[in-house]
């Protein structure tokens, strides 16, 4: 089973290839982080016409690098959402095309789920894949949500951010700080030469017992703190870092505490950090809990986590109809895919 993912929910345009759920054959991904800094963020409509434009060239190049023929693809995936409604439906149109000029099986995405499956390609040195049931800590630019994933890979969201997600923090305040856009790895980078307790950060819903987060106050205390002139960048950053890591490794030991599941599987853009890795493997009440992290390449949006877990949906004989529509919010995506997917014997 050879299976061609794209994904184009956000500014990135990405198409991978991959063999058998397991094995990326090829990952050619096209940035659009230059063109939108000058903004200070994405701007949709800028974002849909680039995938426009990149997406045949990224096709190309994803099937020269994996060594194969147009001939040799089995299955075609694409994100339907939740993400930029423009953005969606370039990638999921240039899917559902080719996959009816070839014939060939098409399977509709879900964005967020798919970042789960990036944990069990295996790259970059990684050989252990996690099994269900898991928790999945799901933290990016757009979402902040703690998932449960049970043993018949049934997707649940159990608890989301009320507000702004982690990786928007980053974002807003590397920009506030003049580190450019996107801010998430600059201030990582401070963060490194930093004092994580140089400013007292809140940690909201901290002591609720609600698996939830929020992160709009913490958003405006840093910034205030900023503004105040009485801090330096790297402290800054790091304070800014460690609060957003003790919410994340809260809630997720929350989530665990309270489902009684043992495995965690971390996911999106913000859990290429570092910090938040060792953090979540080291915190006291994650002590008896296994801990699954994808290679960094595969934590920011990427073709190659949707194709993994469109490898497996067409394996268990689903199919999406080429009426399927793009969805921008995660509520509508997953009722939608939830009753529009059509079962096949396998």
């Amino acid at each position: 089973m050879i299976i061609l993912g794209i994904e184009s929910s956000c500014d990135d345009t990405s198409i991978a290839i991959v063999k058998n759920g397991e094995e990326l054959l090829s990952l050619v991904t096209s940035s659009q982080d230059e063109i939108h800094a000058k903004f200070g963020g994405v701007v949709p409509e800028i974002a849909s016409r680039n995938h426009l434009l990149k997406l045949p060239v990224v096709f190309d190049s994803a099937i020269e690098k994996a060594g194969i023929s147009i001939d040799d693809i089995t299955g075609v995936a694409a994100t339907c959402g939740p993400g930029l409604l423009g953005s969606l439906l370039v990638g999921l149109m240039a899917a559902k095309s080719f996959a009816m000029a070839r014939d060939l099986p098409f399977i509709g995405i879900n964005h967020l789920e798919a970042h789960l499956f990036a944990a069990r390609l295996k790259y970059g040195g990684v050989e252990e894949i996690p099994e269900p049931p898991f928790i999945g800590l799901l933290v990016s630019g757009g979402h902040t949500s703690l998932a449960l994933v049970d043993e018949n890979y049934n997707f649940e969201i159990l608890g989301s951010t009320r507000d702004d997600a982690a990786g928007e923090v980053f974002d807003k305040i590397g920009r506030i700080m003049g580190l450019g856009y996107p801010g998430g790895k600059a201030v990582a980078q401070a963060a490194i030469n930093g004092n994580p307790d140089a400013i007292k950060l809140p940690r909201a819903l901290h002591h609720s017992k609600k698996i939830e987060f929020s992160f709009s106050g913490l958003k405006t205390a840093a910034a205030r703190a900023w503004n105040s002139g009485d801090y330096s960048i790297n402290d800054m950053c790091a304070s800014l870092e460690a609060a957003i890591i003790d919410s994340l490794v809260k809630k997720t030991a929350l989530a665990v505490r309270e489902t009684g599941i043992t495995k965690v599987v971390m996911a999106g853009g913000v859990c290429a950090n570092q910090n938040l890795r060792k953090s979540v493997k080291a915190a006291k009440a994650m002590k008896n809990v296994q801990v699954y992290t994808p290679h960094p390449l595969l934590c920011t949006d990427n073709g190659a986590m949707v194709a993994a877990l469109g490898s497996f949906r067409l394996a268990n004989g689903e199919r999406s109809p080429l009426s399927l529509n793009a969805y921008p919010s995660l509520p509508k995506v997953m009722k939608a895919l939830k009753e529009e997917t059509i079962s096949e014997s396998k």
